[in-house]
């Protein structure tokens, strides 16, 4: 390892990331009032990349938006503050953390409103590897259906990436790894499936692949667009469905999509094997692709990718 002090990104210069300070009375401490954003970087032929970087920002900005937070970066800005960071950071970092949170007020109140408090905006890097286990890439992981169902639109906005909203995901994730599996399913307030604590889904039956409409209280996952257009432009019909916990124990594969996640392949729920118990054949071949278009040999999807020099 490097002795090399990891830089981060912060309200428009590098600084070391020891350094970042944020002060007790922060509003975002309090009240989950940020906006986030998770982002790989990979090793391709040409050096580090990073994977949809520039769509990546501009769902921040509209995380941004929803929340009212007005700063003074462009998606350019934030693009390049990008690159800078991970070409100053960690040699083994692969994952982007840009993060947008309401800070202190003038006036050292605590109120639910944040309107008149400074927006701060950062940009750090840090070592993911693989999130649930590089053995479960091929043999699938192990979920249980969370007791914690996820919040309806009319609850909060979901197509944001807020902070305070992921409280819900982390009581799942804690639930799910206390009673010895990987990652949870989360069901919708309807009763059918939404998502995983920070995952697309998708559910293949007789050769056809289903995942949830954003009305069922998902994502609008860009890991997820990924996959369906590889899906897509490997023959594979996409459909969009409500989907009950009942159909995934009878389908023949079920895997799980993100940023963190990747391409997963899951084989058991709630102690149901799935399909063969292991990846099957066309989460194999879509998770194939996926890598190989992340890290720069597919020649298809090389426009995904922002070289980092």
């Amino acid at each position: 390892m490097s002795d090399k002090k990891p830089m981060i990104w912060m309200n428009g210069r590098l600084i070391e990331q020891e350094k970042a300070v944020v002060p007790f009375m922060t509003h975002a401490l309090h009240y989950g009032s940020g906006v986030f954003e998770g982002i790989r970087i990979y090793d391709t032929p040409k050096g580090k990349a990073v994977f949809r970087l520039r769509e990546h920002m501009e769902r921040f900005q509209d995380s941004a938006k929803v929340m009212c937070m007005v700063h003074p970066y462009s998606v350019d800005d934030l693009v390049e503050a990008a690159r800078l960071t991970v070409r100053n950071t960690i040699p083994n970092a692969d994952y982007i953390r840009p993060l947008a949170w309401y800070g202190e007020n003038d006036e050292n109140r605590i109120v639910l409103n944040p309107f008149k408090f400074k927006v701060n905006v950062a940009i750090a890097c840090a070592f993911m590897g693989t999130y649930l286990g590089e053995e479960n890439m091929e043999k699938g992981a192990k979920l249980i259906t969370s007791s914690w169902t996820k919040p309806a639109n009319t609850s909060t906005s979901l197509q944001a990436k807020i902070c305070g909203n992921y409280v819900n995901s982390i009581l799942a994730k804690i639930e799910s790894n206390q009673l010895g599996a990987d990652e949870a399913l989360m069901l919708n307030t309807n009763g059918t499936v939404a998502e995983g604590p920070g995952e697309n889904i998708f559910m293949i039956k007789k050769g056809k692949i289903y995942t949830p409409p954003l009305s069922a209280g998902v994502l609008e996952g860009i890991t997820k667009d990924s996959v369906t257009i590889i899906a897509k432009d490997k023959g594979y019909q996409i459909v969009e469905k409500e989907i009950t916990r009942s159909e995934i124990y009878m389908a023949d594969e079920f895997f799980m999509t993100g940023t963190a996640a990747e391409v997963t392949p899951i084989r058991s729920l709630d102690e149901r094997t799935i399909g063969e118990g292991k990846r099957g054949p066309i989460t194999k071949a879509i998770q194939e692709t996926f890598f190989e278009a992340a890290r720069g040999n597919d020649p298809r999807y090389l426009h995904w990718l922002t070289s980092v020099n």
